[in-house]
């Protein structure tokens, strides 16, 4: 379990973010609405700070990655990085550092996470929204990959994410296009779990909370890294890590009872 000292971390005062708790789950929101929640060095560093207490918080079985007001992200605030020369087409280690740190912990931390995407979500904002094992957008929603609009290139994990969710020749169209595409598209593509209208957004992630809730959290750990290695292996070598790999488990006697 995780100790006061650690809960004091998740739950301290942030300036460009907000973390709730509810039961098993942690909400975590961008919140500079007066800049459509644009991504900047402060809030790459509270995003980690509270990413990391989640993730060691025993407590929390859920995180959800949002934002405040009418957009989840409009990416990365590029007045924030005043007179700093973009080299190679990078927004430089300020920026990619803490973000890829984010999002891999984001993907592999041993919760479930989910993207709930209510708005605006560009470029670096997408990149995070696609680490987290579930995204959940508005119907109308505006998304979009815009780094060659800006003479840029992902370094936050988008290129190897986008193809394996829409398939390469959709993510070469929508990056090369750089155009912005609805939540309805989004889900018909793959790239997010659900689209749905607005106002049920929140009462479908409770309901899928819920339907996951009642499930075994370390079934969760091992398919986590069962899908991660099926990323990476091709499918005999994956076969073979799902057959030889173990899992710690705790709690199969005490669902078995009652089927044996």
């Amino acid at each position: 379990m995780c100790s006061q000292r650690e809960r004091n971390q998740l739950m301290r005062n942030y300036s460009e973010i907000k973390v709730t708790r509810d039961g098993e789950r942690c909400t975590i929101s961008f919140d500079r609405t007066e800049a459509l929640n644009a991504i900047t060095p402060t809030m790459l560093e509270e995003l980690n700070a509270a990413a990391t207490a989640a993730s060691e918080d025993d407590s929390i079985r859920f995180v959800v990655l949002t934002g405040e007001g009418r957009s989840f992200s409009a990416g990365v605030d590029l007045k924030a990085l005043g007179e700093r020369k973009l080299v190679n087409g990078k927004v430089g280690d300020i920026l990619d550092l803490p973000a890829r740190r984010l999002t891999s912990t984001l993907s592999s931390m041993p919760k479930i996470t989910i993207a709930r995407v209510n708005g605006f979500c560009f470029t670096g904002a997408l990149e995070l929204a696609i680490s987290c094992d579930l995204l959940v957008v508005a119907s109308n929603a505006k998304l979009g990959d815009t780094h060659a609009k800006f003479g840029l290139r992902p370094t936050w994990g988008l290129s190897q994410r986008l193809p394996e969710l829409v398939g390469l020749a959709k993510a070469r169209e929508l990056s090369f296009t750089a155009r912005m595409f609805s939540g309805d598209e989004a889900a018909q593509w793959g790239l997010a779990t659900e689209a749905v209208e607005l106002e049920n957004l929140d009462s479908r992630i409770d309901d899928l909370i819920e339907e996951m809730s009642a499930n075994s959290s370390e079934s969760f750990i091992a398919y986590k890294a069962l899908y991660a290695a099926s990323s990476q292996l091709g499918l005999e070598a994956g076969l073979e890590f799902e057959g030889i790999t173990d899992y710690e488990f705790s709690d199969t006697e005490e669902r078995l009872k009652g089927f044996r």
